[in-house]
């Protein structure tokens, strides 16, 4: 616990690895270009507006329990609301210098901020570490499943060091106590609208929209470690029972294999299958397919299509080879 003068926890494996390994997904599928250079994000408008309101459900139970610890360690039981919800990511080049989270006119109505790191230092980035100028402790080492909370005014002036290699993942939230900012009352404004303007009209589905040609598996740095960026897609379309096939007659014949890439292939249209299925809807790419799956608030995983159809033999012919085994 810190002094009175610079109030701030800092919580150790608060958050499961399955919840950080959720929410890196999630990320990894729908982030965009972010306020700063060289930093990415998504927040949970942007899931909406992206027609992925499903993949807000990971959150909800996340932020009541940070909104509650919050509550509970700087004395305000039920007074806050939370002002905004994202993930972000910054990669080689980020990097800011001492400010306090309320530092403009349009920051005031935040009390306290949360910074949850979602993967770890030295593992999966370098530099980045978390600074507070004044109090102890000083300094952060992100780890993945820490939090830290903090308030957000000049009590807790801060920086973070710059990334210098990988890329540095984590869940930020601002808490209010003017219900004006409450984050929930327009994101149901947003659900709503975005339901009664979908275009849809097949049950059963609601198909999201491909996520930003911006987005990327890894950072270049790291990217070249790795036999393809997206290998990961497979990992996870394996994992949840499912496998990609294209409509491309060449994929599958043997004199294709040498001159096709696989992470070229996942970039083109395709369906996924599953058994002697196939979905009915062709997807952009292997990211934009992987949009459709959540997990609820009970673990389980779930998907918002329906209505398969039979899976011939062509097509089960031109399956595209997982090459990475799957991680759980």
């Amino acid at each position: 616990m810190a002094d009175a003068d610079h109030p701030r926890l800092i919580l150790h494996d608060f958050l499961s690895p399955g919840i950080c390994k959720e929410l890196q997904f999630i990320y990894k599928s729908c982030s965009t270009v972010g306020y700063r250079p060289n930093v990415f994000s998504t927040t949970l408008s942007h899931l909406i507006a992206t027609n992925c309101g499903h993949l807000i459900l990971p959150f909800i139970s996340v932020r009541e329990m940070l909104k509650e610890k919050v509550e509970e360690f700087f004395g305000c039981e039920y007074q806050l609301f939370i002002e905004f919800t994202g993930l972000i990511s910054w990669t080689k080049g980020a990097s800011i210098g001492w400010h306090s989270d309320d530092n403009r006119p349009y920051l005031k109505q935040r009390d306290f901020a949360v910074v949850c790191y979602l993967n770890t230092h030295g593992k999966d980035f370098k530099g980045g570490l978390f600074h507070f100028q004044d109090g102890e402790p000083s300094t952060i080492v992100p780890m993945a499943g820490d939090v830290v909370m903090y308030t957000a005014d000049s009590q807790n002036i801060h920086s973070v060091d710059e990334i210098t290699e990988g890329e540095r993942l984590t869940l930020t939230l601002w808490f209010s106590r003017d219900s004006y900012h409450d984050e929930d009352v327009k994101l149901i404004s947003l659900l709503s609208q975005n339901f009664l303007n979908s275009k849809e009209v097949e049950l059963g589905w609601y198909l999201p929209l491909p996520a930003s040609s911006d987005m990327y598996w890894f950072s270049p740095d790291t990217g070249s470690r790795h036999k393809s960026g997206f290998d990961i897609s497979c990992a996870r379309a394996h994992i949840l029972g499912f496998t990609f096939y294209s409509s491309d007659d060449k994929i599958g014949s043997s004199s294709s294999d040498s001159s096709h890439d696989l992470s070229e292939l996942l970039m083109k249209p395709l369906c996924l299958g599953r058994e002697e299925e196939l979905l009915e809807k062709e997807f952009d790419n292997s990211l934009h397919a992987l949009q459709v799956f959540f997990r609820d608030a009970g673990g389980r995983i779930l998907a918002i299509f329906s209505g398969p159809i039979g899976l011939g033999d062509s097509l089960r012919a031109e399956v595209l080879v997982l090459l990475q085994t799957p991680e759980a």
